[in-house]
């Protein structure tokens, strides 16, 4: 199962403050901002917090408009999503709000911490240890086991720099706020160490808004060694292509791969893979946007990840895959493995898509990961097998 996609939500100051050090919280963000967060969180499948901002902030972290619980209930989803809570020493306060208000409860603790954990919100929470000291891969596993796609990460600092670090951030969005705290106390957005994406740890914007008085910014982290223009967001959605390559029907003829089509705000739009739905010659990237409507306005900025490069050329089909994402708008694909040879001598789907205006991003590092469920291909001495003969 994938792990969800982790967004990072914050807001600061313009001198990078989360806060001021006075006993009242000091609200950066105005009713427009709060309301993007709240759509932020009907988006989600889960929302997590860390002990600290528990006890500073005493959040409740439920979607706030009816409309948006009603259209979350009507695509058969819980009116709240998951809500996690994360301390390792299992001390949090059972009558905080959290705990009292509406959606189910999730709290992440360590081995020690968790008879403590039971004794104070047993019966309002689910109670998970995670090993000696928290262990965050196995705890986004966790979650993942549970469905949840997507989760939203809203503090403290602790929680941001520890996911960040990990590399197990794919985007982040930060709200600035017009003012300044000034006091060298304040609490800050993230704390010292080493950071993906080199020494300073500089990360992609993806696109800027303003909303209210405040600036949203989106960031992608970089993923180390594949690039400048993939992210950990890439890496994240390509390992999910990668996954569901393992659901293909065997074929000694035909390679399995899997494709993920996502919007340029981070949501999965559709997904597919290799002889999908009986289809014998259908190819992943083919489903996918099978899925969706014919000039579906968000084509135009989303990204297809596909776990091979789409092909160039096919005889089962009137276009390739290479072709049909071009045709349909797409402008950004990410690959993990390059189409081989085999079957199709001289397949440059890469190229095809270059031609036609379109950015392809490689992630080498995953490589492995697509060939995975083609091994008996190589084993029979294909090597690098083609995926279609058809």
């Amino acid at each position: 199962m994938s792990r969800p996609y982790v967004l990072l939500s914050a807001a600061v100051s313009l001198d990078g403050c989360l806060d001021d050090t006075g006993p009242e919280r000091l609200l950066l963000s105005g009713p427009e901002d709060f309301d993007r967060v709240d759509a932020e969180r009907a988006a989600s499948d889960a929302v997590l917090v860390g002990a600290g901002t528990l006890r500073a902030d005493r959040p409740r972290l439920l979607v706030n408009s009816p409309a948006r619980r009603a259209e979350r209930v009507a695509a058969g989803r819980s009116a709240y999503p998951l809500k996690v809570a994360v301390s390792g020493s299992g001390e949090v306060d059972p009558g905080d709000p959290f705990w009292t208000t509406g959606g189910d409860r999730l709290l992440c603790t360590t081995d020690q911490g968790s008879k403590l954990a039971h004794a104070r919100v047993g019966g309002a929470a689910e109670v998970v240890p995670f090993g000696p000291t928290l262990d965050w891969a196995a705890l986004l596993d966790h979650l993942g086991s549970r469905g949840v796609r997507r989760l939203m990460v809203e503090g403290g600092a602790r929680v941001h720099t520890q996911l960040l670090q990990l590399g197990f951030a794919d985007e982040l969005r930060l709200a600035v706020a017009p003012l300044v705290v000034g006091e060298p106390d304040a609490p800050r957005l993230f704390g010292p160490g080493s950071y993906p994406g080199g020494p300073r740890g500089r990360m992609r914007v993806l696109d800027t808004e303003r909303v209210g008085d405040v600036i949203v910014t989106r960031y992608a982290p970089t993923v180390p060694g594949a690039g400048s223009t993939a992210t950990a967001a890439d890496r994240h959605w390509l390992r999910t292509a990668c996954e569901l390559a393992e659901q293909c029907p065997p074929s000694t003829t035909a390679f399995s791969v899997g494709a993920v089509i996502v919007a340029a705000d981070g949501t999965e739009l559709a997904r597919g893979h290799s002889r999908e739905a009986g289809d014998p010659v259908v190819h992943a990237e083919e489903a996918a946007l099978g899925k969706l409507a014919a000039g579906d306005p968000r084509l135009a900025t989303a990204t297809v990840y596909s776990s091979l490069e789409p092909c160039a050329r096919r005889a089962s089909r009137p276009k390739p895959c290479a072709r049909l994402i071009a045709d349909a708008g797409v402008r950004r694909v990410v690959t993990a493995w390059r189409e081989p040879d085999t079957f199709v001598p001289g397949a440059d789907g890469i190229g095809v898509l270059a031609e036609a205006g379109v950015t392809v991003a490689e992630v080498p590092e995953l490589a492995g990961a697509a060939m995975r469920p083609n091994r008996h291909l190589v084993a029979a001495g294909a090597g690098q097998d083609s995926r279609d003969s058809l």
